[in-house]
């Protein structure tokens, strides 16, 4: 769930989607800098700008973070976030209007993966979700979207009970995923939270304190593995970003950075916006189609368009495999045939699996060729290299 850069086309003159024109990658006008900057600096961290914030791409390898995360764990700073609290007497009832799914229902610390839609039924965000109270939500966008998600569920709340608040500068967001991640969190100290973590379902979320200071620990995460992601206030960040560090010392934790992110999240089959998601993919192209709940009996926007859904020639997301270490990345040309002078779809992600040893790529292609086992050919910098269609996610870990 992290961002890049979405279709910008302009809505018409009344913006009845509430998209913000200005594209999701526009440069900022300053940088940004996350609370934990100076644990990134002093960690020996590369930075990269990511929609406008100086976040870390890495700190030692990108493979040798990737592994410490299938292996043992990684810590990963996500405060570039959107945090956007939708509270008030009508806020499920809201969230069912502006969403795709119906939010109203799910439990309290219940998490829930939905899309924010426009009148076209395109995906403007996806985002998580969480139940914080009676009539109170967490909504967490991604960081490159965060104007055009905060806009849009603004100009949706007009007519609702609702107040909607942007806390993103004022939250910092904490991921520590891997399979030692559990005794991590149970290890980390000054961290007490209310309730059992070891029995905590996934996506679920429990109430916790840090040093006296409320904050939320949610079993979620965006690598494919098990692991927890902590909210908590900006200013207390560094404190328990190190309480982490120690507390991970014995279990083989290693900070990580973006770009082991976007492996790890690839060889899980998680979409990312701006490359599987844009204002003009319907969800069941990508294979979302279960997160648009038609049977709610709320009206939503996208509604009409996600009843209609795209037309049947439409491109659908397929993974890919190959055989060798020369990999297809995002925007390579795939053709029916090695020699075919035609390209029938195109790479939205790509990267030699490190978990798995060999080229794997989500694309989207005609559904002629998105079938299991179809062979089709990238064209990697002018090779054309064979593939084969196969069911994501690539990975999945042992539970």
């Amino acid at each position: 769930m992290t961002s890049a850069s979405p279709d910008t086309t302009s809505p018409d003159s009344s913006n009845p989607d509430g998209i913000n024109p200005e594209p999701a990658s526009a440069p900022a006008a300053t940088e940004r800098f996350s609370p934990l900057h100076s644990a990134h600096v002093a960690a020996g961290a590369s930075f990269t700008d990511f929609a406008g914030w100086q976040m870390p791409v890495r700190y030692s390898s990108d493979l040798a973070e990737h592994h410490a995360v299938r292996k043992a764990a990684g810590l990963f700073d996500l405060s570039h976030m959107a945090e956007i609290r939708v509270s008030g007497p009508q806020a499920g009832e809201f969230l069912d209007h502006a969403l795709a799914g119906r939010l109203s229902v799910i439990d309290l610390m219940q998490a829930k993966y939905s899309l924010l839609l426009n009148s076209r039924g395109g995906i403007i965000d996806d985002l998580v979700v969480y139940r914080t109270g009676d009539t109170d939500f967490l909504v967490v966008a991604n960081a490159g979207n965060h104007d055009q998600a905060l806009d849009a569920l603004s100009r949706r709340a007009a007519r609702f009970d609702v107040t909607v608040t942007d806390e993103s500068d004022d939250t910092a967001l904490i991921a520590v995923q891997g399979p030692n991640s559990l005794a991590i969190v149970q290890a980390t100290a000054g961290l007490s939270t209310e309730g059992d973590v070891a029995t905590l379902p996934y996506y679920r979320a429990l109430t916790a304190t840090f040093e006296g200071t409320s904050m939320l620990v949610a079993r979620t995460g965006y690598t494919g593995e098990d692991g927890f992601e902590l909210y908590l206030p900006a200013s207390d960040a560094l404190a328990l970003w190190d309480a982490i560090v120690a507390a991970g010392a014995p279990h083989d934790l290693v900070p990580a950075g973006l770009a082991s992110r976007d492996t790890l999240r690839l060889e899980a089959g998680m979409p990312l916006y701006g490359h599987e998601l844009t204002t003009s993919t319907y969800p069941a192209q990508a294979g979302l189609g279960r997160v648009v709940n038609l049977a709610k009996p709320t009206d939503f926007v996208g509604r009409t368009a996600s009843e209609e859904g795209p037309a049947g020639d439409a491109p659908v997301l397929v993974g890919l495999v190959s055989a060798g270490k020369r990999a297809g990345r995002a925007g390579y040309q795939i053709f029916r045939s090695a020699d075919a002078t035609e390209p029938e779809g195109v790479i939205t992600s790509g990267a030699l699996s490190p978990t798995l040893g060999y080229p794997i790529a989500m694309a989207y292609l005609p559904p002629a060729l998105a079938r299991l086992d179809t062979e089709v050919f990238i064209d990697v910098r002018g090779t054309r290299s064979p593939a084969t269609v196969i069911a994501l996610p690539f990975y999945k870990r042992r539970k």
